[in-house]
């Protein structure tokens, strides 16, 4: 009786699922020995992109690729292709690894007011971006509730996955190499922000170097997203982007956002990313012109050219404000680009109105080449405010100067690796504290001056931001006494941290 009960049970879900399944939902199969006049079932598959393409695919429709074949062309769902939540129109693989889509000169999927669409399991190649490509690799444009999961995309001149003005939109596990202009862009029209609602998960750029034919503007970016709004992007990598930028002015960085509100990056490597021969940027991760109410944090960047981290506004940009950094960690960035800092504040719009109140705590920069922070002459800042970090430079620890002088500084250490302290030539905590106002509450000085000795620092290896859960060259010896000072607890993470 219990056996007939669960079968009972069983057979009841199995019939709720076909119930849910619409009636004239189709699984269409394609194979480059099959044949376009055939039914497109799987033993008698389509042969070619130019079928699907005349399909109005709808709610429950699977279109199935062979793996391990090539399929030339583009993709097209611009009629409206128009899922459910329960039943997306999917376009993917069958079979063991991936169908490869050869867009040659051209896009390989383009999405246009497409609805719930899963597309997943594919590799996009283009022709090369000095050798005949022209477009993005996968473009979503004016869609809504897409999922694009488990992709490979390479050889695009522009971006490999480009989301225009679209709602709600899935990127995982997207892989996008060699392509020019980015691995991955979400943008819109300025200043609607009409992309939303964006996550960008377990994605890795990487050797995106640049877009040939873009002379006016920076390229070669890992991740970078701009006029929109609410967009996670989280436990993703770039690395190696930005080396072939054809022109010398404002540079690609690894991961970053410009003309964006409510931006989470976190949990996210950062490295080794470059800008072109005399650019300015190529750094790690970066909060541009015009971002509000974002924040990076759990971060950690390395070697790259330009700063780590980046806190910019440029000139014509909305109001930057109200954002955060912190519990990220800077490893020898900013050795070659302008900044020579693994931190860098900058302000292009000299109007200290337009860029105001950052939080900026519980960070480790850490830099045996450089210094720690550097100002631009170009930095008008409001509510700039350091607490509870851990800076080290190689020998000035700050290079620049805030320009009005209203940042503010709390409970930070501070580290000279040659001079033990040294900031505007001054290599005495209390002396520059007391000349500056800084690091002081009620006449006491209450910033640190002590040797970090952290476990492995300068050495890092790790490539892929899953590794960062086990990632401890950052963390403190045991008898270090900034353990006593309840400055640090591990090198995610401050403890007794007090913001005022």
């Amino acid at each position: 009786m219990y056996f007939c009960g669960i079968l009972s049970a069983i057979l009841l879900i199995n019939e709720k699922c076909v119930a849910q399944r619409p009636p004239n939902s189709r699984a269409y199969y394609i194979n480059t020995s099959g044949n376009d006049n055939s039914a497109g079932t799987k033993n008698k598959p389509f042969q070619t992109i130019t079928k699907i393409n005349r399909l109005n695919l709808a709610a429950g429709d699977t279109v199935y690729f062979k793996s391990g074949q090539t399929f030339k062309g583009t993709l097209l769902l611009i009629h409206g292709a128009k899922g459910t939540i329960k039943n997306p129109v999917v376009i993917t693989s069958y079979g063991v690894g991936h169908a490869f889509i050869n867009a040659k000169d051209s896009c390989a999927i383009k999405v246009y007011q497409g609805d719930h669409i899963k597309i997943q399991h594919l590799t996009l190649i283009g022709s090369g971006r000095k050798t005949g490509n022209i477009r993005d690799g996968l473009m979503l444009i004016n869609s809504t509730n897409l999922v694009a999961n488990d992709l490979n995309i390479s050889g695009f001149q522009k971006s490999g996955l480009r989301i225009y003005s679209s709602q709600n939109i899935t990127a995982k596990k997207v892989f996008a190499h060699d392509n020019g202009s980015a691995g991955i862009t979400v943008e819109s029209q300025y200043p609607k922000r009409e992309s939303t609602d964006i996550k960008i998960l377990d994605c890795r750029a990487e050797n995106n170097p640049g877009d040939p034919t873009n002379l006016t503007n920076h390229s070669g970016n890992g991740i970078v997203v701009g006029n929109c709004k609410n967009v996670l992007i989280d436990h993703c990598t770039a690395t190696n982007n930005g080396w072939d930028m054809p022109r010398i002015g404002n540079g690609p960085v690894g991961i970053w956002a410009y003309e964006a509100d409510s931006v989470i990056i976190q949990h996210c490597l950062s490295y080794r990313n470059k800008t072109s021969k005399g650019g300015a940027d190529g750094g790690g991760f970066d909060l541009d012109g015009g971002v509000t109410n974002s924040v990076v944090q759990y971060c950690f960047s390395y070697e790259n050219q330009g700063s780590g981290y980046c806190i910019f506004q440029y000139w014509g940009a909305s109001s930057w404000h109200h954002n955060v950094f912190r519990y990220n960690i800077s490893e020898n960035d900013g050795t070659v680009s302008d900044s020579q800092a693994g931190l860098y504040i900058w302000n292009s719009s000299d109007d200290e109105k337009q860029f105001y109140d950052c939080d900026v705590y519980g960070n480790i920069i850490y830099n045996s080449k450089v210094a720690a922070i550097c100002f631009s002459e170009k930095s008008e800042s409001k509510g700039l405010r350091f607490y509870n970090n851990i800076f080290v430079g190689k020998d000035s620890i700050i290079w620049g100067k805030d320009k009005i002088g209203d940042v503010k500084y709390r409970d930070n250490n501070w580290w000279s690796i040659d001079k033990g302290f040294n900031i505007d030539r001054i290599t005495d905590l209390k002396t520059w504290a007391i000349k500056t106002g800084k690091e002081q509450k009620e006449g006491k000085i209450i910033g640190l001056n002590i040797k970090p000795d952290f476990k492995n620092p300068g050495k890092a290896t790790i490539t892929s931001a899953s590794q960062l859960k086990s990632f401890t060259n950052y963390q403190l010896s045991g008898n270090s006494p900034l353990r006593k000072k309840s400055v640090y607890t591990g090198q995610f993470g401050i403890k007794n941290l007090k913001l005022e």
